[in-house]
């Protein structure tokens, strides 16, 4: 399962291990029972994020179309 979260400023990124800031945007994809958190950047290189066009404004988004 894909969750889009908000950090609260102590989530670490398990790819890249950077400290994702406080309001910043992260995902976490639960399988078997392992949480795996991911920046904005890590979840863009693996796929998992994507930008969109909505009513003229450009949107991240974590979720498959």
């Amino acid at each position: 399962m894909r969750r889009g979260c908000i950090s609260l400023g102590d989530v670490r990124c398990d790819d890249c291990r950077r400290i994702i800031p406080h309001a910043g945007c992260y995902l976490v994809i639960e399988e078997e029972g392992k949480k795996l958190r991911l920046c904005v950047n890590c979840s863009l290189k693996k796929g998992y994020a994507y930008y969109k066009e909505e009513k003229g404004e450009r949107i991240l988004t974590f979720f498959p179309e």
